[in-house]
Order: structure tokens, then sequence, then C-alpha cells
């Protein structure tokens, strides 16, 4: 992908939090929370917190003395996370790259991350770092998409969005899903120096309102809009309506269910 491709800026942000948040990432960010569990946490570093989803469960189950510390690179995600907060709340925006944390050594007790992952070119400094953060004993606790495969709604998408195009079709579905090699990710972590590697395949349900709603997020909700709009071969509103008919006739109208699963990591220092 370009960089243009991979930005999620103008109005994807909302798009994303608004269309893809409650189908995709609200049960995940809640999957996330149940297992952070009762870890003794006075400091909890989130990295990739994007539209602040699993932020705003992170800040309500935590006390409220621990410390939580958001981090993403993108500012137009940031400043859709931040209006999820009063200013009064204990939240600390930073901007930070995963791969060079600007905190020093052993500064938290866990560091979680919700699908971000995939999106960070160097993974391997990116799990390194969040070990050298992390103090002896803390945890890392992050999720990656399973293979598009097992993500019906996205390959759908995907699909349909392709047809579109005889030839370079945008690729932007391949970065979300292409990181789920569990040997190598096993592999990441043992190499940085974690213990205690450990990882279950977790399959939820997903829900939207409507077909056109899931849509909406699926194409306006991500870097695949600047594709299409830039390629100038189609109409984005044709894309978005010929991909809610493919949900509507796979996986119902009004409302959409279907399923996705993911692969959560857990890891000791």
């Amino acid at each position: 992908m370009t960089e243009a491709h991979a930005a999620f800026r103008g109005s994807i942000p909302q798009n994303y939090d608004r269309f893809l948040g409650p189908a995709f990432f609200e049960p995940y960010a809640l999957a996330l929370v149940r297992r952070l569990g009762a870890t003794a946490c006075n400091a909890v570093l989130e990295v990739a917190c994007g539209t602040g989803i699993l932020t705003r469960h992170l800040r309500t189950k935590l006390p409220e003395a621990t410390r939580l510390v958001a981090t993403d690179l993108n500012e137009a995600m940031f400043a859709c996370a931040k209006r999820k907060f009063r200013p009064a709340e204990n939240v600390e925006w930073k901007e930070a790259d995963a791969s060079a944390l600007p905190f020093p050594d052993r500064s938290f007790e866990a560091v979680v991350c919700q699908f971000g992952l995939m999106f960070v070119p160097d993974k391997e400094a990116a799990i390194r770092e969040a070990y050298r953060v992390l103090v002896l004993d803390g945890v890392l606790l992050f999720s990656v998409w399973d293979s598009i495969e097992h993500n019906p709604v996205a390959q759908l998408a995907h699909t349909t969005v392709a047809t579109f195009f005889e030839n370079d079709p945008p690729s932007f579905y391949e970065t979300p899903f292409g990181f789920h090699d569990t040997a190598l990710i096993r592999g990441l972590l043992q190499k940085a120096g974690f213990r205690q590697i450990e990882f279950e395949l977790v399959k939820l349900s997903c829900r939207s309102e409507s077909a056109a709603d899931f849509a909406t997020g699926l194409v306006r909700g991500n870097p695949i809009a600047a594709a299409i709009e830039e390629s100038g071969r189609v109409d984005i509103e044709t894309v978005v309506r010929a991909v809610a008919k493919k949900i509507g006739e796979n996986f119902g109208e009004k409302p959409v269910q279907s399923t996705m699963q993911a692969l959560v990591w857990r890891a000791r220092r």
C-alpha cells in the first residue's frame, strides 16, 4: 500500500468508529479487558489506541487511580478517541510510534493493543519495545485478526470491491488480516524475551444494524476509500451499494448477523 492508502484520515475515523466499532471492535475490547482481569496495575499502556474503543473500556474497568496512557500515530484517530472522555478522566494521550516508545524502561505493569500490531511495519521492534517498558512479570496482551477466510463479512467486502478493478484492486484488507501466523508471532515474542506465551482463538458473533451501515464502514471506514476514490474507476457510493447488497444476500439486511475470529495473545516479561 502507498502511504495515502494506509492512512486513517478525513472522515474515515468517524465512519470506522460509528459503523465498524460496534460490530467488530467493541466485542473484542470487552474480551481483552476481561483477560486483563485482576492484574495489579498501577500503570497501563495502550498501543495503537485508534478511536479509543478499548481505551474507553479500560478506563471504565480499571481503578480510577491507575495511570492509563493511550498512544497512536494518527492525529485524526486521536481526535475521535478524545471526544469519548471527560477532561477530568485519568487518560494520558501521547503520539507515539509503537516501535520506538517514548517511555523509560519498566514503566508499566501491562501493555495492551487491540488490532494495531498488524499495521506496524517493524513488528519485531514493537514487541521488543513492549518488553522494554514492562516491569518484571508485566503482561503483554494483544489481539490480531485470524485470516480473512475466518472473517466472512470482511472477506465478502474485499472480494466485492475487487470486482470493480480489472487490475491492481485495492489491497488494504490484506494488512489487517495478514498477521496470523502463530509460529511467527510466538517466535517474535520469544526473541524479545517474553515467557508464559499463550494465545486463544476467539470466535465471536458480529452484528450490525443494517447491511447499509456495515457496508459504509467496510468501504468508507478504512483506507480502502482513498484507494477507490483516487483510482477514478468507480464512484465510491456504487461500491458501497454493491457491498451492502452482497452483505444483505448473505447475512441479512436488518440486522446483519455473522461471525468473526481473532487470536488473543498473552505473554509475561
